[in-house]
């Protein structure tokens, strides 16, 4: 799959720089922003609802919470609670939807006699989640609308280098600590939800780029600009990855790691993977191919190197059970590969105008199974082109296992019959 027209699924009035889909609600959050610099472009939180409509998913905005002069960069949800980054802070922005219960507005007796001489009152239209007001037996209903709130917890810095920004951010999986990396180099771990500083040290020289934890919160690993990518116990250096050791025409400066993401396997409760993208340090006229590296997530010993075209990774996504990884790229592509072979299913040419700042997949639960309808997956990506658009992966065609037997056992006896016919005597 090319060069193709995808439809936006959502236009922000800002650009966009992360993503995120809550599993409890569905509420598809993103977020970001024009910056400090007063150029009349806002910052923001935007709370989105998917509806599939006619067998097409549809958004619409159902709530913005303005962030003043703070774009949000990067994202994670713990539950109800939104660990955002916004410059040199980790803002926390707890929000829940609430059922509010209206008056209607009242009118003048002239203006009700009029609109009883106009026949029945057409609803407005609204959400699938509003109520109209209706009458019943003389007795006006209030309408019951389903909002959502938003309220700022605390705030807490966490990075101190000149740039002041929050380059990446995790929730462990029982949502007991929240790792932030900076661009001042430095992982510092806050035990969740008091946000108290547990670890602070300097794990690369320069940006860090992207982090994750393990499951089971035994293993933190983290991705620096300074071309390496590291394996922590709290803050104890066990490993340093080595992806091109079994590629010696690599040379250790010509590339560096760009992304991580820990992932299960579907069929294997026991096994756990690790999977990094390495990009060309230089960009160069005829640029060379990015890779992406599956490890063994308890050894990190690289299992499988694979190339992911000549685009350079910007972004990388995996879905709930580890089968699908969601790759976005600096010139606006798309692409999603599966984590077994690391071969690529789908792929979108310049979905987007301009870098893909994040991906998420719609979660596999079953308040969202309509959503994915008949397809594998389904992913979101964001740009900075403001647009957030939908990508669908089909069902590869397969064949049951009886019908392959029945076809081999066909073709044998086929093969027989020929071979007597055409050597009488043969058998």
């Amino acid at each position: 799959m090319g060069r193709q027209k995808t439809p936006d699924l959502y236009r922000a009035p800002f650009p966009l720089y992360t993503v995120r889909v809550h599993r409890d609600t569905g509420l598809v959050i993103t977020a970001g922003g024009g910056g400090a610099v007063k150029t009349g472009i806002k910052n923001g939180v935007h709370f989105l609802r998917l509806e599939c409509v006619g067998g097409h998913v549809t958004a619409s905005l159902a709530h913005s919470f303005d962030t003043d002069t703070h774009p949000t960069m990067n994202m994670e949800l713990g539950a109800d609670v939104i660990a955002a980054g916004q410059d040199a802070n980790c803002c926390l922005l707890r929000f829940k939807e609430v059922t509010s219960k209206e008056e209607p507005n009242k009118e003048s007796p002239a203006k009700k006699g009029a609109a009883n001489n106009q026949g029945p009152r057409k609803r407005k239209p609204g959400g699938s989640h509003s109520g109209a007001t209706e009458s019943n037996g003389g007795k006006t209903l209030k309408d019951t609308t389903t909002q959502i709130a938003v309220e700022k917890l605390q705030e807490v810095q966490t990075d101190f280098s000149s740039e002041g920004l929050q380059k990446a951010l995790r929730f462990s999986s029982d949502l007991s600590l929240l790792v932030t990396g900076g661009a001042d180099g430095h992982i510092r771990v806050w035990e969740y939800p008091t946000m108290t500083k547990k670890l602070d040290f300097k794990a690369h020289e320069g940006e860090i780029e992207d982090l994750d934890i393990s499951p089971n919160k035994k293993e933190l690993v983290t991705v620096g600009r300074d071309f390496t990518c590291y394996v922590w116990k709290n803050d104890q250096l066990v490993t340093g990855l080595h992806w091109n050791e079994n590629l010696p025409g690599i040379p250790d400066k010509m590339y560096r790691y760009q992304a991580c993401r820990f992932g299960r396997v579907e069929d294997n409760k026991e096994a756990l993977r690790l999977y990094t993208i390495q990009v060309p340090n230089k960009r160069d006229r005829k640029p060379p191919p990015c890779y992406i590296t599956k490890w063994d997530g308890r050894t990190f010993l690289p299992l499988l190197t694979q190339t992911c075209g000549n685009e350079v990774i910007s972004c990388l996504a995996i879905s709930d059970y580890g089968t699908f990884l969601g790759l976005g790229t600096v010139t606006g592509s798309v692409a999603i590969y599966i984590s077994f072979s690391l071969q690529r299913l789908y792929y979108v040419k310049e979905a987007h105008g301009i870098v893909v700042t994040d991906l998420a997949f719609i979660p596999e639960t079953k308040s969202s199974r309509q959503l994915i309808g008949e397809n594998e997956a389904v992913m979101l990506s964001v740009a900075v082109d403001s647009r957030c658009k939908l990508h669908s992966l089909p069902n590869r065609r397969s064949f049951p296992i009886w019908f392959v037997l029945l076809i081999c056992a066909l073709m044998i006896v086929a093969s027989v019959l020929f071979l007597q016919y055409a050597f009488p005597g043969f058998i």
